[in-house]
């Protein structure tokens, strides 16, 4: 077999073994976790109960009781696609993640890396067996973090592949609305984003259901820290005020208030151990943690080298 006619086959071959494992593959490294792995809980989300009730309502509820809805009206299934867009640390990943707790639904977390392939073609075919395999493990959820990086806007200056396999994602997903043994399929595709403008309008167009996850306002504030701050020991006879706290961080995200309160967190820890050691003692598996201080107000924003928090307003202070 000459050189031409024998890569030839092995390109066959290699595409019929693809064929067949692609939906491994998928299963294998998208990260596809059934919903009682996922610990997290919509009870855990602070200042997101109006977004979080209307996903119920829109999203959970027909995945997990379908029959409800469908024998009431057919408009009432799940909805095809559902995007969550705001600022960065607002809770949009940990919300798609209770989601698909709270729904009972396989969670398939989609990477971009997983539908890049070196051969022409093959990405489409990642695509078919992503769809096949959401279908298989029903009712799921396809989770699509940063969307516009995968499914951004298309130009004519984009690569052949790349157009290739967002209209192949596009003519899947149109799929979903068909329906096999006389019901619609339980899948829905969730994408978060902090640049909706950059998602492409075909795309848009397939997420009927948008919710935007802005930045909490005080009585959230307030309800994001409790839950950060539950299981923490502070020092409220001796300074700590929960809507001081509240004031000093507006215009914060909810990742940036749980960084904030890591750091303040530290530094009683911090001056036991100065302590220890100033008086001598350099063991400190003999520390005893009751001796620690509860964390106070003035251990909040301390300037610190590597603290630095996403929103604009300069707010370390001094120590």
């Amino acid at each position: 077999m000459n050189k031409p006619l024998l890569w030839r086959w092995l390109r066959l071959k290699i595409s019929m073994f693809l064929s067949k494992v692609s939906e491994w593959k998928i299963l294998s490294f998208l990260g596809v976790m059934r919903a009682n792995v996922l610990h997290y809980f919509t009870t855990d989300i602070g200042g997101l109960g109006d977004i979080i009730e209307e996903l119920k309502e829109s999203v959970i509820y027909p995945l997990t009781v379908p029959h409800l809805f469908s024998d009431h009206s057919s408009l009432l299934s799940a909805p095809k696609g559902v995007l969550l867009y705001g600022p960065p640390g607002c809770g949009k990943t940990m919300l798609a993640k209770a989601l698909a707790h709270e729904s009972g639904a396989c969670f398939i977390n989609l990477h971009i890396s997983t539908l890049t392939e070196k051969w022409y073609g093959d990405s489409n075919k990642l695509v078919a067996a992503l769809f096949s395999l959401a279908r298989k493990l029903e009712p799921s959820i396809i989770f699509i973090d940063e969307i516009d990086a995968v499914l951004r806007s298309r130009s004519s200056s984009d690569h052949e592949a790349s157009t290739m396999v967002k209209a192949e994602f596009m003519t899947h997903w149109d799929g979903l609305l068909s329906t096999v043994d006389q019901r619609p399929p339980r899948i829905v595709v969730l994408g978060a984003t902090n640049r909706i403008q950059d998602i492409d309008e075909a795309i848009l167009r397939r997420l009927p259901k948008r919710f935007a996850v802005s930045l909490p306002n005080a009585e959230q504030r307030k309800r994001i820290l409790k839950i950060i701050l539950k299981d923490t020991k502070l020092d409220v006879p001796e300074g700590f005020s929960l809507d001081d706290l509240v004031k000093r961080t507006a215009g914060m995200s909810g990742s940036d208030m749980k960084e904030a309160c890591r750091d303040a967190a530290m530094i009683p820890i911090r001056e036991y151990i100065k302590e220890k050691k100033a008086s001598g003692e350099e063991n400190l598996l003999c520390v005893k943690p009751e001796e620690v201080r509860g964390v106070r107000n003035e251990d909040f924003f301390r300037r610190r080298q590597g603290s630095s928090y996403s929103s604009t307003q300069d707010r370390l202070i001094e120590s």
